[in-house]
């Protein structure tokens, strides 16, 4: 695993459902820094009871290679997907060791109508917008965490695999805080490789986890018996919670019905400084 920056934002609406479309919107395009501008992943949901406007919530992580990038990232994704969204706050979730002025930043929008307020003890600034006012923290934490953290499940069927393979996710979303799963549902059915054996790439398909290729690589890991396999990526704020997440997604996958295998992409120990051994991992309470 490696170490990437990351931020993290509560958005607050009038009701879950603006909550959840913002959480949404603003996670888009983040699966991996290969080729997207960042990684990124709704986190939890966050009730009315415990946020500091008083209203339903969710708390997102953003990630990316250094915190000058992270604090564009933060500013572009507030800006265009939660200041756009109906109702919407966006306050800081991280009490990190850097604070990015992203409120700061994002303030001119108001084109010098914009004032400053305090929200449950927070520094905030009010945006006019065509709605009324648009409210976003002045500082947001960052700090260096963890990307990378995954497991593979091999399957005799392709829908014997994505069941686990949502047991896995829903189990790592349930009991795994401080978490993020950047794929798709939490789901990577197209892992990669470093580099490509033919072309001047960055990374292509890894292709000894191909079922198809099985008979025509010499490097292939996919058993007889296995027809199917899935790629579960987490990324998460410390080493010990991205272990947790390991450990609750392959204790649901193994489960579940029709799994031949579950093992992880080592990567030759070069992905990254931070190890998490598939074994130590589960055998972590």
């Amino acid at each position: 695993m490696f170490p990437l920056w990351a931020g993290r934002i509560l958005i607050t609406a009038e009701n879950e459902m603006w909550a959840q479309i913002a959480a949404t919107v603003t996670t888009g395009f983040a699966t991996s820094v290969i080729m997207a501008p960042a990684e990124a992943g709704v986190e939890s949901y966050v009730p009315s009871d415990k946020t500091p406007d008083m209203r339903p919530g969710a708390l997102v992580q953003i990630y990316n290679r250094d915190r000058f990038e992270l604090k564009h990232q933060l500013m572009e994704r507030i800006g265009q997907c939660i200041m756009t969204c109906p109702t919407t706050t966006a306050f800081n979730g991280l009490l990190g060791k850097r604070v990015l002025r992203v409120g700061s930043s994002l303030r001119y929008f108001g084109d010098g109508f914009q004032k400053k307020t305090v929200v449950a003890g927070r520094k905030c600034w009010k945006i006019p917008v065509m709605e009324g006012s648009f409210i976003v923290e002045d500082g947001f934490g960052a700090m260096e965490a963890v990307a990378g953290g995954n497991f593979m499940i091999f399957a005799e069927t392709q829908q014997a695999g994505l069941r686990a393979s949502e047991a896995a996710a829903d189990a790592i979303r349930k009991f795994a805080p401080d978490v993020i799963m950047p794929f798709p549902g939490g789901v990577c059915r197209a892992g990669s490789k470093a580099g490509s054996l033919k072309y001047k790439m960055k990374a292509s398909t890894n292709h000894p986890y191909c079922p198809t290729l099985r008979e025509l690589v010499p490097d292939s890991v996919v058993p007889e018996n296995a027809a199917s396999v899935y790629e579960i990526v987490m990324n998460g704020l410390t080493l010990d919670a991205v272990k947790k997440g390991m450990r609750e997604g392959v204790v649901a996958a193994a489960s579940s019905p029709g799994v031949v295998k579950i093992s992880a992409g080592n990567y030759g120990g070069k992905l990254g400084p931070f190890k998490a051994f598939l074994k130590d991992a589960i055998g972590e309470s």
